[in-house]
């Protein structure tokens, strides 16, 4: 029993790390423009479309859990994981290589992009702390735990994927090729 509250200490003390370090290392290399690196324009509709892919795989995830296949969902999660890794490498160096594009839409559909944006990034900031606390708690067996967190985590998780998309493809006209 102590080994496991070790251990959970353990992922708690990295949860916090990576849950304060990320946001803080990702709002530097926004600021960040590498010189003479052509801007890579390609890769927003391959961010958005893992997110697209990180919603279905949540999504699908339920859906296994709820059948009792656990190896199935644990495999969806840490895919999901895996996904919104690779979309936060992506997305620092599309903006490591290119300037923020404006939204130039008008009217009511620029106050519903701005709030989608701004909830956007708030709970994706958020859920950092809340998708590894939950995973570790999966990990480590405490399922009851686990569940209790994975009711706040899912619809914050699954709100920042669907907004992404719908985020990207609100501002995709006015990207500059």
């Amino acid at each position: 029993m102590e080994d496991l509250a070790l251990k959970e200490r353990r992922f708690n003390r990295l949860i916090t790390v990576v849950s304060i370090v990320v946001p803080i290392v990702v709002a530097i290399l926004f600021g960040v423009k590498l010189d003479g690196v052509e801007r890579l324009g390609f890769l927003p509709p391959i961010y958005a479309t893992i997110n697209g892919l990180t919603a279905i795989l949540l999504l699908l995830a339920v859906w296994a859990i709820k059948k009792g296949n656990q190896p199935l969902h644990q495999k969806l999660m840490t895919s999901c994981i895996g996904l919104s890794l690779i979309f936060l490498i992506l997305y620092i160096i599309y903006h490591m290589t290119s300037e923020s594009t404006s939204y130039g839409g008008e009217g009511v559909f620029k106050y519903v992009y701005f709030v989608v944006l701004i909830s956007h990034i708030v709970l994706s900031i958020a859920v950092i702390p809340l998708v590894l606390k939950t995973y570790a708690k999966g990990y480590l067996g405490k399922f009851e735990s686990h569940r209790k967190f994975a009711k706040i985590t899912f619809p914050i998780w699954l709100y920042v994927a669907v907004s992404g998309v719908i985020v990207y493809l609100m501002i995709s006209p006015y990207y500059v090729n």
